[in-house]
């Protein structure tokens, strides 16, 4: 785990310092908050890493009513979507009793793929716990391939996209994740 030398610092880099600050980070959208319950505890007493993947899940599933990827439209256009490359870093611990909630920032998208960021932050300790940066792609589901987003989707997610591009602060991704 990364100490944190700036208390307004959320991630810090080796060579770079500050790569962004927790109050640039909270201003994102939130996607998920939960209370952390003691089954989520491993052996050391923090969250286990299969929690911090639920979260991010559940994040990801909210994330994705926001861009129109609903139940609804899963079911009636037999779409969905596949997660293709995902990576994780882990910055701070989560205790039980501790709240955590994730952010979200959308990087990219073509026509068929969408690269987004997540950051989880505890709350109760003021401290980006951990990012997660994802690859994924639009599906047909008939076909069990990758399709095109539809023409409605684009509109969300661009829009998204316009804003997230214009933020002040670049994203800490990892690097190896490319559309």
């Amino acid at each position: 785990m990364t100490p944190h030398t700036d208390n307004n610092c959320g991630i810090t880099g080796p060579q770079n310092g500050c790569r962004a600050s927790l109050a640039q980070i909270t201003a994102l959208p939130r996607h998920h908050r939960e209370v952390i319950p003691e089954a989520y505890l491993d052996a050391m007493g923090h969250m286990n890493v299969r929690w911090y993947m639920a979260l991010y899940d559940q994040a990801t599933w909210d994330f994705f009513q926001t861009i129109g990827m609903t139940p609804d439209y899963f079911q009636t256009q037999n779409a969905g979507a596949f997660a293709l490359r995902q990576f994780i870093q882990y910055f701070s611990e989560i205790r039980a009793g501790q709240t955590a909630c994730v952010h979200t920032r959308v990087l990219g998208r073509t026509d068929k793929r969408f690269h987004f960021m997540h950051f989880m932050i505890n709350e109760t300790t003021a401290q980006v716990a951990s990012s997660f940066e994802s690859l994924g792609t639009h599906a047909d589901l008939k076909q069990r391939r990758s399709a095109p987003f539809p023409a409605f989707m684009t509109e969300k997610i661009d829009a998204r996209l316009r804003h997230d591009t214009q933020l002040d602060w670049e994203a800490p991704v990892c690097g190896v994740l490319t559309l």
